[in-house]
């Protein structure tokens, strides 16, 4: 690990400096270009939300975001540094959670056993520390106001929202600065959406840099303090949701209104 990562995991940047920043990203996969020219910045004690169509470069800018994948051009800083994250593993040691669209979670184990995973707690270096374990998630849980029965709950006997929170109290649970999501409310209901909003706003509370990707811009402007518009492999604008509405970001996304007179870019 090296001295930067060390120093900022764990840890928020400081008041008033970005934690983490895109500039000039570019992409290709062989002859298709994903990513023209991506630029974002985030910033601690927010809730930053990425939207555009389906094929404007969301989830490619949130692989870079997350170390899945290098930029061919363009820079990845984080409290001000540039660095060059070749892995998921490499992300996490810079600061970066991640809860991924598909969650990434294991049915037939149970809720502290999943929130523990990649990070097994042991007594020794065989056995393992099933009490802490449990204690974790618990506490984990309780922090975020969550309430999905016991820890020992099998992942395959809860909702699809109480697995999206799951997944989300994990990535809690590792304690980093930046957290980035991938449409955490898809395919959720009112009262699961409403409580995944809750805990985003927790988060902000905390001091967490939250990034998230959504469609659903009625919960986008309910919980975002600012919004990046992404168009056809480019950033297109970055919006104090305060400073526009819903049309005007559907406009941007469709290419119907320009968003010069929009944008609000740092």
């Amino acid at each position: 690990m090296s001295t930067l990562a060390h120093s900022r995991t764990g840890s928020p940047a400081s008041a008033g400096e970005p934690s983490l920043a895109l500039e000039g990203i570019g992409k290709a996969f062989g002859q298709v270009k994903a990513l023209t020219r991506v630029d974002l910045t985030a910033y601690p004690g927010e809730i930053h939300f990425v939207v555009g169509d389906n094929g404007a470069g969301k989830s490619t800018t949130l692989k870079i975001l997350s170390g899945m994948f290098r930029p061919d051009v363009g820079s990845v800083r984080i409290g001000g540094i540039e660095v060059h994250m070749r892995d998921a593993a490499e992300a996490r040691q810079f600061g970066i959670a991640v809860v991924h669209q598909d969650l990434a979670l294991v049915e037939c184990l149970d809720i502290a056993t999943n929130m523990a995973l990649g990070d097994i707690p042991r007594r020794g270096r065989i056995m393992l520390d099933r009490a802490r374990m449990e204690r974790d998630a618990a506490k984990v849980l309780s922090g975020l106001k969550i309430r999905v029965g016991s820890v020992r709950t099998q992942i395959g006997l809860l909702s699809g929202g109480e697995r999206q929170i799951v997944a989300i109290a994990r990535a809690v649970r590792t304690n980093l600065p930046i957290i980035l999501l991938d449409e955490p409310t898809a395919a959720l209901g009112v009262r699961e959406t409403a409580h995944v909003g809750e805990i985003l706003d927790e988060l902000r509370a905390q001091g967490k840099t939250i990034i998230c990707i959504s469609h659903d811009l009625e919960f986008v402007f309910r919980h975002a303090d600012r919004i990046t518009v992404m168009r056809l492999g480019n950033s297109v604008a970055t919006l104090m949701r305060g400073s526009t509405n819903r049309d005007a970001v559907v406009g941007m996304i469709t290419g119907t209104i320009g968003a010069a007179a929009e944008s609000a870019q740092e």
